[in-house]
C-alpha cells in the first residue's frame, strides 16, 4: 500500500510540472497563461512562444507521462501503469507548482500510453496527426481522436487499457468545453499548415 501511494504521489509531482509556464517565465520572460487562450498547455504554448518552445513543452508533457507510467516496472509493482499514471494527468491538469491551472491532458496522456503500449501509442499519434492535417485544429484533432482511440482501444484486448482510454477521452473532452464552443462558432484557432492552408492574410490572423 505504501509503495502505491508513493507511486501516486510520484506521478501527480511529476504531472505538476508546469512545463510551459517554467519555460515561459525563465526563457522568454511571459507568463503564457496571461495570453493567448490563457492555458498553460502545449499548444498555447506554440501560439504565444513559437515553435521551439512548443515542441520543447510537447517533449516535456509527454516525458511527464512516460517517466509517471514507468514507475511500477521500476519499482517492481504489479500496478498498471496506465492506472499509476492518471496520477499524472490529474498533476498536468491540476499542477500544484502553478495554482492548480494546468492543462489540457493530451500529451500527458500519450506519454504515459508510451510507457504501457508503444504500438498502440504510435497509432494514437498517427492518428492524431491525420485528423489535424485535415482539420487543422489541434483541439478537434483531440476531441476526434480521443473518440476514436477508444473503442479503438479493444484490438488490444486490454480491458484496463480500454477503461481507462474512454475516462481520458471524457476528461479531454470536458476541457476542451470553451474549443467546442469556439469549433462551432466557426472561431477556433487554426495551426499554419494542413489540407487547405495557403499562405494569406487571413491564415495568418487565424
Amino acid at each position: 500500500m505504501v509503495k502505491i501511494i508513493l507511486m501516486f504521489m510520484v506521478a501527480y509531482l511529476l504531472g505538476s510540472i508546469p512545463s510551459g509556464v517554467w519555460l515561459g517565465k525563465k526563457v522568454y520572460k511571459k507568463d503564457i497563461r496571461e495570453f493567448g487562450s490563457g492555458n498553460s498547455g502545449t499548444t498555447n504554448t506554440f501560439r504565444v512562444l513559437g515553435f521551439k518552445a512548443g515542441v520543447t513543452v510537447l517533449l516535456a508533457d509527454v516525458l511527464k507521462g512516460t517517466a509517471a507510467g514507468s514507475l511500477p516496472y521500476l519499482l517492481n509493482s504489479d500496478l498498471n501503469p496506465m492506472v499509476v499514471g492518471l496520477g499524472a494527468v490529474v498533476g498536468h491538469t491540476f499542477p500544484l507548482f502553478a495554482q492548480f491551472k494546468g492543462g489540457k491532458a493530451v500529451a500527458t496522456s500519450a506519454g504515459v500510453l508510451l510507457a504501457y503500449n508503444p504500438p498502440f501509442f504510435v497509432f494514437c499519434v498517427s492518428l492524431f496527426l491525420v485528423i489535424l492535417y485535415f482539420s487543422r485544429m489541434v483541439s478537434f484533432s483531440s476531441i476526434l481522436g480521443s473518440l476514436i482511440i477508444a473503442p479503438s482501444s479493444l484490438i488490444t484486448n486490454d480491458w484496463i487499457l480500454t477503461i481507462i482510454a474512454s475516462i481520458l477521452a471524457i476528461f479531454i473532452i470536458y476541457r476542451h468545453k470553451e474549443n467546442i464552443k469556439r469549433i462551432r462558432l466557426g472561431t477556433e484557432s487554426k495551426v499554419p499548415f494542413g489540407y487547405g492552408y495557403t499562405k494569406n492574410k487571413k491564415n495568418h490572423q487565424q
